[in-house]
């Protein structure tokens, strides 16, 4: 609705500051103006805008042109007559707040006035062209996470003059306990100041501690702001991606001792190993650590590491080297610490210093060299990796049980009726026939019900031998020999029992209630005889049960504690943590989609590093060849076993957090795993104890231990380090956006079983914006004005990074969430390394056309933002995530395109939902069949393709994922979330 004329009554104003959601209660102090200065309102236009935004251009900047930085003393703009204008009637808005009376938002103010543009606006960079400063956003304070009537291209809108704007959902406000964090929150430096938030008894407000929690119908997000700005002049995370590949893709980054920002995780570039760890293996938050904490506390933003132990690196580079563990030398023997480069020799090579716990260590004799030059380095250094690379490997000398693949098949009546039985029997025949190559893999084989069937599969036997096991509380093994066999020893006979198990008759009780748990007790103990680790692989067709102590969402809106609903079950972590101490992971293949209270089936697996697959319609051909990829993904995925892994930082830092998928343990420095594989990562947490010493800096070193598929035991050693400074401005400089979100997502994701999920957003947002504040303060001139947002350059894509966290459906879940699904997202995201993370709170919107040649996901160039605004009606547009792949088909595109990709020239006949596309002999469908190959390649989850017409019912799916929008589930735009984000922390410097 329009906002009142100055010459309204006091009784109309009332009504309307009631109905846009704000309090009318006088405040306790007069309103203080967040931006006195009206300077510095001069950007570029962009084509076509009115006159008036045309005179309040002088000769600004583009807030993308990275141009601006090279200047980065330039000189003031003058304001102009139009400028004075708008600081004329903003000024009135402020004096009409400091009276009392409610602040109103540019775009509900009458026809008569041109709200502010954000092309009015400066960008300033106050020190090198890696930084930048943007925007002075002068807006009136609004409610975020408000969805407001707008639409997609082409959507019919019947606007009500009753609408008001929706508040953020949070009545399913939960979360689960994997990761591990010692959190003290420090005090910050910045005092907080009050944030503009609506009145608890306001319009529009859930009090979410209530009993009453009202359910709101959000509406169609849009990319429109509620204060005027105009997105396409914000930020971009598209552009930021593409520069820095322009810079670094097909290049060598080089990374050697105390080396610069490397480049970011979604460039693909060669990495040259001269003493530092691989971005791929470690990766910083910042690359420059202050030297005193209580400047690491002033920046606002966290000290921490994203660690990726078997990041798989580029064919191009060279392979990590193995070592005999009797040839390496020997590492720290107070601490533990591996021998890397960060190593300072002392005595001529006989003694050296460690970084980790400053303590000096002995060299033995037999390994000893002596040192030279002036660095003092040994003489051997460059023939022992140990001694010059950041990254190797060690080969020790003991043996372990080669891993085995177990399968599990669920022969309960149900599954027999629903025919589940002989389709996983097929796929297993499939998948062990392609495993004949690799004929050394054990394979065993049980099947269940109430009970539990294994089967003695010896060659030495004529025909493999059943044994039922009906005392299913404390499982024993009759035999150990034969349950576990060579491939090459026992194709014949498995598939004799494949064969032979969709005939299987339900001797016992003709129940249906199998309890997950059973499938998991019975093969840790087969694994537990044998004494060898494995992967579990179960196909559980039978309804999901609650057993035992299990966390249920029944009264889930009516709890105190709505958080448990993502805690595990006692009896789910007791196993979880057998599972880890015998190298187990577990992968669950649900048949039978089955929303069924709290009982979800979910937690052991992902505890374990494996994971859960659910399937609806498994009648179906596209879930059926879903079924079949992800099978054949989990076994053939490279995995490590029995994972140990200790992190060592330097003696004036601690470790004090670490988050993931694993069960914690006693210290955040020390996690144990059951397995893991290449694409695992963790973030780790890290806090000053002390001061740094600058010319030594800091390093971290990850190590870790573990079990190859053939029983060899591994350590892989990754050594990072980091130049540290005085100067707050460096450590600025040295983040990265996506470092910072990926590290965010994966805490506040394993926060959520702890504290509440709007508790975890206003953290969010409050550690942002004192981090801005700080970096106005602190780490650019005063000529900045209050009217310009000050960004460093490699945090341009924060803001936008950093809302779609917020309102993603973990933390903020929409009407439509299952608790289900937001557990399954929640595992599956925190499994993902920082390449796919970032994919998935942006994802690549990519055009088909034009020729889809462009549309290379390695060359992102042809990437558009995420907003309805990128979208024609004339378009094909791909949109690829993690989880998602869909393709959005505009209601104008021309029949012959519809013809060439679809087979069909008539767009009302094109069906919508998950299909396959036809293999059809023209260019755009070779190049988008071929594009989609590619991009299912480079995510570890078989994705269907959902084809979305315009203007139908399921384009909801589409707009979830142009987080630069607002968002159905109430998430605000990326525009409004700016807005807050630089009001507020212009306030708190005031």
């Amino acid at each position: 609705m329009d906002a009142p004329f100055s010459n309204q009554g006091q009784s109309s104003l009332h009504q309307w500051v009631t109905q846009t959601g704000w309090s009318t209660a006088e405040p306790p102090e007069p309103f203080c103006n967040p931006l006195p200065s009206f300077h510095q309102l001069n950007l570029d236009p962009v084509p076509d805008q009115n006159h008036i935004y045309n005179q309040l251009q002088a000769s600004g900047n583009d807030p993308q042109d990275d141009s601006v930085g090279r200047n980065a003393h330039h000189s003031l703009q003058h304001i102009s007559d139009a400028d004075q204008n708008v600081q004329q009637r903003f000024s009135d808005a402020v004096s009409a707040a400091n009276r009392g009376q409610s602040l109103s938002s540019p775009p509900l103010m009458n026809e008569q006035f041109q709200p502010l543009n954000p092309q009015q606006m400066t960008l300033y960079s106050p020190y090198s062209p890696r930084q930048i400063g943007s925007s002075p956003l002068q807006f009136p304070q609004g409610t975020l996470n408000a969805p407001q009537s707008s639409h997609l291209p082409g959507q019919h809108v019947h606007p009500s003059p009753q609408s008001v704007p929706q508040p953020e959902f949070d009545g399913a406000n939960v979360g689960s306990p994997v990761g591990y964090g010692h959190r003290h929150p420090p005090t910050s430096p910045i005092q907080p100041q009050p944030q503009w938030m609506s009145s608890a008894h306001s319009r529009g407000t859930i009090n979410t501690s209530a009993s009453q929690e009202r359910i709101m119908t959000p509406q169609s997000p849009s990319s429109e702001s509620r204060y005027g700005l105009d997105p396409k002049l914000l930020p971009s995370a598209v552009k930021v991606t593409e520069e820095d590949e322009a810079e670094w893709g097909g290049k060598v980054f080089v990374s050697e001792h105390f080396s610069r920002l490397p480049p970011l995780a979604t460039t693909p570039c060669l990495v040259e190993d001269k003493g530092n760890a691989s971005p791929l293996a470690i990766r910083c938050t910042t690359y420059c650590v202050p030297c005193e904490g209580q400047t690491m506390l002033l920046s606002r933003l966290p000290l921490g590491a994203l660690v990726t132990p078997l990041a798989r690196h580029s064919p191009d580079e060279n392979p990590i080297p193995s070592c005999e563990a009797a040839d390496v030398v020997v590492g720290c023997c107070w601490c533990g610490a591996s021998m890397c480069p960060a190593m300072s020799w002392q005595d001529c090579g006989q003694r050296f210093h460690c970084p980790f716990c400053g303590k000096v260590s002995q060299v033995p004799r037999r390994l000893f060299q002596p040192t030279g030059g002036v660095e003092g380095t040994r003489v051997d250094k460059d023939r022992r990796p140990e001694l010059s690379l950041g990254s190797y490997e060690i080969l020790h000398s003991e043996k372990h049980e080669p891993a085995a693949l177990l399968l599990a098949v669920d022969v309960s009546p149900a599954a027999l009726r629903g025919g589940h039985v002989e389709f996983v029997t097929q796929q297993i025949h499939t998948l062990l026939s392609s495993l004949k190559q690799d004929a050394d893999v054990r394979v065993g084989l049980m099947t269940y019900d109430n009970r539990v069937h294994l089967y003695d599969l010896s060659p030495d036997l004529s025909r493999p031998h059943m044994m039922v096991v009906t005392e299913t509380e404390d499982l024993q093994l009759p035999v150990r020999e034969g349950l576990l066999v060579s491939l090459r020893d026992c194709a014949e006979s498995l598939d004799s029992v494949l064969q032979l198990l969709p005939e299987f008759g339900a001797d016992g009780d003709d129940s249906d209630d199998v309890p997950l748990e059973l499938p998991v007790r019975a093969g840790l103990a087969v694994l537990q005889g044998l004494k060898c680790p494995g992967k579990l692989l179960i196909f559980h067709s039978a309804a999901l049960i609650e057993t035992g102590n299990t966390n249920s969402s029944s009264g889930f809106f009516g709890t105190s504690k709505p958080k448990s609903i993502f805690q595990p079950s006692e009896e789910a972590v007791s196993l979880a943590k057998d599972c880890v101490s015998q190298g187990c992971g577990v992968h669950l293949f649900i048949l039978s989609q089955q929303d069924v209270g709290g009982a979800w089936p979910g937690h052991i697996p992902y505890l374990t590093g494996g994971a859960l697959y659910t399937y609806s319609y498994l009648q179906g051909d596209l879930d059926r060849e879903r079924f079949g990829a992800d099978l054949e993904q989990v076994v053939a995925t490279d995995t490590s076993y029995k994972a140990e892994l200790r992190i060592f930082v330097s003696k004036d830092l601690r470790v004090s957090g670490c988050y993931g998928l694993f069960v914690p343990g006693p210290s955040p420095a020390h996690v144990t795993m059951a397995t893991l594989d290449r694409r695992t990562t963790l973030a780790v947490e890290l806090t000053h104890t002390r001061a740094l010493d600058e010319t030594r800096g800091a390093a971290i070193q990850v190590v870790l231990s573990y079990s190859s598929q053939t029983g060899e035991k591994r350590s892989r050693v990754h050594t990072l380090t980091l130049r540290s400074s005085r100067h707050l401005q460096d450590t600025f400089r040295n983040y990265q956006a996506q470092t910072l979100l990926t590290f965010y997502c994966k805490k506040m994701y394993c926060s959520a079983s702890e504290r509440p999920l709007q508790e975890l957003r206003e953290e969010l947002q409050t550690e942002v914006t004192e981090a801005l504040a700080c970096y106005r303060k602190h780490g650019c001139s005063s000529s900045a004005s209050a009217g310009q947002l000050v960004l460093p350059q490699f945090l341009r894509a924060l803001p936008v990074y950093i809302n779609s966290l917020r309102k993603s459906e973990v933390l903020l879940p929409g009407l439509r969430s299952s608790v289900h699904q937001r557990l399954q997202q929640r595992c599956q995201v925190l499994s993902l390394d920082t390449c796919s993370t970032v994919r998935h709170f942006y994802p690549l919107l990519l055009p088909l056309t034009p020729p889809v040649e462009r549309s290379n996901p390695q060359k992102p160039e042809g990437a558009l933002r995420c907003s309805a605004a990128s979208l024609e009606p004339s378009g094909l547009y791909l949109i690829h995530a993690p989880l998602t792949l869909l393709l959005w088909v505009g209601s104008q595109v021309p029949a012959c395109t519809l013809g060439e990709l679809f087979n069909t020239s008539c767009f009302s006949s094109l069906p919508s939902g998950e299909m396959k596309l036809p293999a059809l002999e023209n260019s755009l469908s070779v190049g988008v069949r071929s594009l989609l190959s590619t991009l299912n390649s480079q995510v570890p989850f078989a994705r269907k393709l959902l084809v979305v017409k315009q203007g139908d019912t399921c384009e909801e799916a589409l707009q979830r994922h142009l987080v630069e929008d607002k968002s159905p589930n109430g998430g605000a735009s990326y525009a409004d979330f700016l807005y807050h984000l630089h009001i507020n922390s212009v306030r708190l410097l005031q």
